[in-house]
């Protein structure tokens, strides 16, 4: 079983329910959204493109995934995780956009932002003694000939390639698609998206995402609220 460290927005933010509707998937219950034929492409065509963000559930990783070190217990993991989200500020995002992330479909902030990037940071450092160390087997699907040598060096040093100074926000909407295919993916996503895209997006909370079973999807396991409980009460 494998755990994430996150950000998703609420179960009732309009974003979450069209990323739901698109997915296919919520990934808070993890029970699957009939989908409708979107911008021209067909039931089959969307679930084709949308079933490796579909297994991993609407989110961006801040860290992971990585499964416990023994013999750490999911207890200790949440407890960490809600005390130390209580020192941590919350903050905006001022504009989320779909953008291209090389073959693939994304939404990224329109610029990038220092607070999102210590976000990750600290929370990759803070809770990496969580984390069990990567088997070879777990190595060689990351592809390591194809990383750059900092990228390499995350990958053995964090269990993750695209840290610290590689880091990119990012929540994934697509698998990879087809040369061919991006102009028009492109104009189907930005249509229905772009409608819940208009207002600031609050990070006030870290999602513990978990793997529902080996190789399995997943789902958001519990929400850790960023700020003080005074501050919060009081906002």
């Amino acid at each position: 079983m494998r755990y994430i460290i996150g950000f998703t927005p609420p179960p009732r933010d309009p974003l979450t329910m069209v990323a739901a509707s698109w997915l296919g998937r919520n990934v808070y219950t993890g029970e699957r959204v009939d989908e409708s034929e979107t911008g021209g492409l067909g039931l089959r065509e969307v679930a084709f493109h949308t079933a490796l963000p579909r297994r991993y559930g609407f989110h961006a990783a801040l860290k992971g995934p990585f499964r416990l070190a023994e013999p750490t217990a999911e207890a200790a993991l949440l407890r960490d995780l809600m005390r130390y989200s209580g020192t941590l500020e919350p903050f905006q995002i001022p504009r989320l956009e779909v953008a291209r992330l090389g073959n693939t479909f994304g939404l990224v902030p329109s610029y990038p932002l220092a607070a999102v990037n210590y976000l990750a940071s600290v929370l990759t450092q803070e809770f990496d003694h969580f984390r069990a160390q990567l088997t070879e087997a777990e190595i060689d699907r990351c592809d390591p000939d194809l990383l750059s040598a900092t990228q390499f060096a995350n990958l053995h040093r964090w269990g993750c390639a695209n840290v610290m100074d590689e880091f990119r926000f990012q929540m994934q909407l697509t698998g990879p698609v087809h040369s061919t295919d991006l102009p028009r993916m492109e104009r189907v996503l930005r249509d229905l998206f772009e409608p819940v895209l208009c207002e600031p997006i609050t990070v006030s909370n870290i999602a513990l995402m978990m793997e529902e079973s080996s190789d399995g999807p997943f789902r958001v396991h519990s929400l850790h609220p960023m700020g003080k409980v005074s501050a919060r009460k009081s906002a």
